[in-house]
């Protein structure tokens, strides 16, 4: 098993967990609640780990991406009306990735944040368009692992282990106020719909095809599934804990980039800093191209084009297009001034509202013998799948009150 096919799953970890919404909630939820939203991103993980070795397998054995399967497992008008939610919520997520960019940049640079925003945009599209897909995974995936520097800055502050382990352990804190229960309920959701975001399914089912997984692969498909998510779960875990730590205890809400990057920067200085900067910029910018390239994947697979960016630009002429007019999509809701922190609540609320539909064909396809043969679900990973489905169609009911209720979260 090549390393370097690992990368694939470094990418979708890191870019997938610690993206711009990830940064938010999870540096939020540590200010707000201590330890004890960890368990979420614990559970959370467990079942995108489930979902993500699916989307692989389906790619290695029946050579279907995830969109392939909407419409036949759907059909059409319910498909139609998937693949619209997830083009709205994946442009929604999109335009996040390149606001949070703006933003690292503009503390970075001093540049203005929109200028910065759209010189980010120029540089993903370069990218994509002149970099094989290998190479797009290998360069954001790696540069994005800078943001171990926040693991590194937990271990120098010397936190309660004991009581960081007691978070994994499902819980609700205690003596809380009815208001405040609420609030928690809503960060548990968020959480859930960040990690388990839709555009990971896609983008993964699809770079298995890109890079010509067969029966074989199924280990390296396995090993990426669980080694990759969980690199990026602990990452998202380490700045809940440093926020627990190092804002709670003096009431510091975090909620831009700018403040969660001092968790590094409180222990070591202007390098830490620097650090956590780049790290996050690689990491955001390696969310965007993956949320860009799966509408485009979505879109594609959907109305049965040439896709893929193992194809040369012209030879995929329509998917090409679609993923530079999704980019500048993207950039154009940036460019209404809309804040990014709203743009983040908006994702992933919708997100969580198109999980159910995102994985219900997966697990169907995934454990038909007609297509999948001996590499079927077992009975393991159809009682893990179903579980999780009713986790995530039960957090998609009550994330639109809640968020109401407690105004995206603010209580």
């Amino acid at each position: 098993m090549n390393p370097l096919e690992l990368t694939l799953g470094i990418m979708t970890a890191v870019g997938g967990f610690v993206d711009i919404s990830e940064l938010i909630f999870a540096a939020q939820a540590g200010s707000l609640f201590g330890f004890a939203l960890i368990w979420v991103f614990a559970f959370s993980t467990i079942g995108i780990m489930v979902f993500g070795e699916m989307c692989g397998r389906v790619a290695a054995v029946a050579h279907q991406p995830v969109f392939n399967l909407m419409r036949h497992r759907l059909g059409l008008k319910l498909g139609l009306v998937t693949l619209f939610a997830s083009l709205v919520s994946t442009l929604i997520t999109c335009a996040a990735e390149v606001g949070g960019i703006g933003l690292i940049l503009h503390y970075l640079t001093g540049a203005p944040y929109l200028v910065m925003a759209g010189v980010s945009v120029l540089f993903l599209m370069a990218s994509i368009w002149l970099l094989p897909f290998k190479w797009i995974e290998r360069s954001y995936g790696l540069l994005g692992l800078l943001m171990i520097v926040f693991a590194v800055a937990l271990v120098a502050i010397h936190p309660p282990w004991a009581r960081i382990a007691g978070g994994f352990v499902p819980q609700v804190p205690p003596d809380i106020s009815q208001t405040k229960l609420l609030q928690f309920a809503y960060f548990g959701v968020a959480i859930l719909s960040a990690v388990m975001f839709p555009y990971e399914a896609y983008f993964y089912s699809s770079g298995g095809i890109e890079e010509q997984w067969r029966p074989k692969d199924l280990l390296t498909n396995r090993v990426t599934a669980v080694l990759g998510m969980g690199l990026g779960s602990l990452l998202a875990i380490t700045i809940l804990v440093n926020s627990a730590q190092m804002f709670r205890p003096v009431n510091v809400g975090p909620e831009v980039p700018g403040t969660a990057a001092l968790q590094a920067g409180i222990p070591f200085g202007k390098t830490g800093l620097l650090l956590a900067l780049l790290g996050m910029l690689f990491a955001v910018a390696g969310a965007a191209v993956e949320t860009c390239m799966a509408n485009a994947y979505a879109v594609s697979q959907f109305f049965g084009w040439e896709w893929g960016r193992h194809k040369k630009p012209f030879e995929a002429p329509r998917f090409t297009l679609a993923w530079i007019v999704l980019f500048l999509l993207a950039f154009a809701i940036t460019l209404t001034g809309v804040d990014v922190m709203q743009l983040v609540e908006y994702a992933v609320i919708f997100s969580i509202i198109v999980l159910p539909l995102t994985y219900l064909p997966l697990m169907l396809l995934a454990g038909d013998k007609s297509y999948m043969g001996k590499h079927a679900n077992k009975r393991f990973a159809k009682v893990l799948g179903w579980f999780y489905f009713a986790i995530i169609t039960a957090a998609a009911i009550a994330a639109v009150p809640l968020f109401l209720v407690t105004s995206g979260g603010q209580a």
